[in-house]
């Protein structure tokens, strides 16, 4: 207690009432909420069981997780750690026959979802051009905003909404003949259960004594609302957030939900934590200058002991290659005039589209680099392929698991008999697996197509019942072993090489499914799935901890990291702010979006924009963003005004003559 300052230590010790943690960017919210934990647990004797902290990412509970161990030293104490979603999939486990689900259901990945939604769509407009991820986004909004489908208006105004309206029941009666739920489910089907049954609530609400949230800006109304069930009367909840930070408004994120906390919790206390211990004055002071522009429930000004700092440098450039040039030259210079890693450096974007040349630009100068949102290793036809299998093995009602492995490895299936096969399933009413062995099915395929069908459909069925005891990863070993899958791939990879990469990817899904049983040999396979199937786009990807690369990724995935030394390329009218919150006129959320991005950097940072850049394949004029003019003038150091060519050849004589120094010494 004695490292947190002195209202980092109130929040810890209050815990009388609601409290709302104002936490801006750097100020050590993360540690406020374990030392929390901990002092609930000594000063307060809660038992840790009936402590829950609810975040958004694994990775972020992970690291809580590891900050409250470190605090309780060697005691062998767990309190109730774990994502919204991870929350919700407990309490639906307990409680499926409430909401008539059976046991075992699956849980559906954003692919899954749009291939059953296109489907759908296919039935009820044949042609349409209204693309999938609309239509999905349209009943993911109804969703987390608990509206059900007889309360959606099926004249709505626009085609591809009134296209979802008339999806969204039918895929809903989808996901519930398949025993499967998706992503907002596992918060929409909690949340109308413990409001719909008293008895199921305060069972709930008895098992936590007190409850903290982080990130509490990135809630939606769904999320919001489960908290604020589970919290009931007694209203032990301490809520971690920043107005500042809320970016995720097309995810369904309200950062007035903390402003509704005053409204619900009377009695709120506010702490807010205004010390930063990530940026030098100078940023901090260009931050707040610029989130002042929007309108605050609760102000706050972030403030530092790391001293004000270099200027930040504005740098225009004629063109998006002059501008990828530029800022890889620039960092090539300062490593090799200042020493550090290639770690210390990040170029943040706001659109994904702006790596491309980056990319280029970085392996031209043979400086490593780490891409965030590059390929998930889940996305992986071998890997989707084995977790289809393991998804099976626990529900064997999930239809698209079968669809996607029937016939893989190849057992001859073709089109035309998976097409009978759904024709019957629907007729009948029946799961595809149980359509397999049905005489109706077998009555309309040959003799030879219903005897390749049915001998599938009793291998899986009599694998299932035969290791329904096995722990998770020796049933996967024997699965694997009898459909011969590594011959598989060797027979249909394009080489020796890219077959051994595939075994490698099955191999190490392998481990992983060891590595989430040795944490928990209770697991079942449908928890090992579950598991699977909840790591989100960041944990799935490789840990780059150790890896001395300059990190070039989005504005968005960069929330809740930090850097030396910061570049924010395309600080220009229609990238940032972005063209269509311009046309929407959703401004403030962006400006949001540049505060996240410049609180990033810790001793420097460079906004960088181009005069032209190209869209769509034509030359466009650009203009600096609107945001330029927010911030303080006399704390930005110009640099434009000679030709970009010439700076760059500049940068360059520079970097080429400590070179030369270095080879001398």
């Amino acid at each position: 207690m004695h490292k947190l300052n002195q209202r980092q230590r109130e929040a810890v010790r209050y815990h009388e009432g609601p409290l709302l943690v104002l936490a801006g960017a750097g100020s050590g919210k993360t540690g406020v909420i374990a030392h929390k934990i901990v002092h609930l647990i000594d000063a307060c004797e809660v038992e840790p069981a009936n402590i829950a902290a609810i975040t958004f990412t694994n990775k972020a509970a992970r690291e809580m997780r590891e900050r409250v161990r470190t605090l309780l030293g060697k005691r062998n104490v767990k309190p109730w750690i774990s994502t919204f979603h991870t929350l919700g999939l407990r309490i639906l486990r307990e409680e499926h026959e409430a909401l008539g689900y059976r046991r075992g259901f699956s849980i559906l990945d954003a692919g899954d979802c749009a291939g059953l939604l296109a489907d759908l769509m296919r039935r009820d407009s044949p042609g349409t051009d209204i693309a999938v991820p609309q239509v999905q986004q349209a009943i993911s909004a109804w969703k987390y905003a608990m509206v059900p489908p007889d309360a959606v208006a099926l004249d709505a105004p626009s085609p591809a909404e009134s296209l979802a309206a008339r999806c969204y029941a039918p895929y809903c009666d989808a996901l519930m003949t398949f025993n499967a739920v998706d992503f907002d489910d596992l918060i929409m089907g909690p949340v109308r259960l413990l409001r719909e049954d008293p008895e199921v609530l305060e069972r709930w609400r008895a098992r936590i004594d007190f409850m903290l949230v982080d990130e509490y800006q990135d809630t939606n109304l769904s999320q919001y609302e489960l908290v604020r069930l589970l919290v009931g009367e007694h209203q032990r909840l301490t809520a971690v957030g920043d107005d500042d930070q809320s970016i995720y408004a097309w995810r369904g994120a309200r950062p007035e939900n903390i402003a509704q906390l005053q409204t619900d919790f009377p009695r709120l206390k506010v702490v807010k934590l205004e010390q930063n211990y990530r940026s030098s004055g100078i940023i901090l002071k260009a931050a707040n200058t610029l989130i002042a522009n929007n309108p605050h429930v609760f102000e706050k000004k972030l403030w530092s002991e790391h001293g004000f700092g270099d200027k930040i440098r504005v740098v225009a450039l004629n063109t998006e290659h002059d501008e990828t040039e530029r800022i890889a030259n620039d960092i090539l210079h300062r490593k090799l005039m200042h020493g550090g890693g290639f770690a210390d450096f990040a170029v943040l974007l706001r659109s994904n589209h702006q790596a491309r040349l980056f990319e280029r630009a970085f392996r031209e100068r043979d400086i490593p680099y780490v891409l965030s949102g590059g390929r998930s290793f889940f996305d992986y036809a071998e890997v989707k392929d084995c977790v289809c299998y393991l998804r099976l093995l626990a529900n064997p009602d999930d239809n698209n698991a079968l669809l996607r492995i029937i016939n893989t490895p190849r057992r001859t299936i073709g089109t035309a008999t998976v097409k009978v096969l759904v024709d019957v399933a629907a007729e009948s009413g029946l799961s595809l697996l149980e359509t397999a062995l049905d005489e109706r099915f077998r009555l309309r395929v040959s003799p030879q197509v219903g005897r390749r069908v049915g001998e599938f459909a009793t291998w899986l069925t009599r694998f299932q019942r035969e290791h329904e005891a096995t722990p998770p990863p020796d049933a996967f070993a024997t699965l694997l072993a009898d459909i011969g899958y590594d011959d598989w791939l060797e027979q249909t990879a394009e080489n020796e090489k890219a077959a051994e990469r595939r075994k490698e990817n099955v191999a190490e899904l392998s481990r992983w499914i060891a590595r989430i049983y040795a944490r928990d040999e209770e697991r079942t396979t449908a928890d090992i799935v579950a598991a699977l199937t909840l790591f989100d786009i960041a944990d799935r990807q490789d840990d780059n901890a150790d890896f001395d690369g300059v990190a070039l990724t989005t504005l968005h995935a960069a929330k809740g990291l930090e850097y030396p030394h910061v570049y924010l390329a395309g600080f220009e009218e229609n990238l940032l702010p972005h063209r269509s919150s311009i046309e929407q006129d959703t401004i403030e959320e962006e400006r949001r979006l540049a505060y996240v991005g410049i609180t990033r950097a810790k001793r420097s940072l460079t906004l960088t924009f181009c005069r032209t850049r190209k869209r769509y394949g034509q030359l466009e004029s650009c203009e600096p963003s609107r945001f330029l003019d927010e911030l303080p003038a006399d704390e930005l150091a110009w640099d434009g005004r000679v030709t970009d060519a010439a700076a760059n050849r500049e940068t360059g004589r520079g970097t080429l003559d400590q070179l030369k120094r270095l080879l001398q010494t």
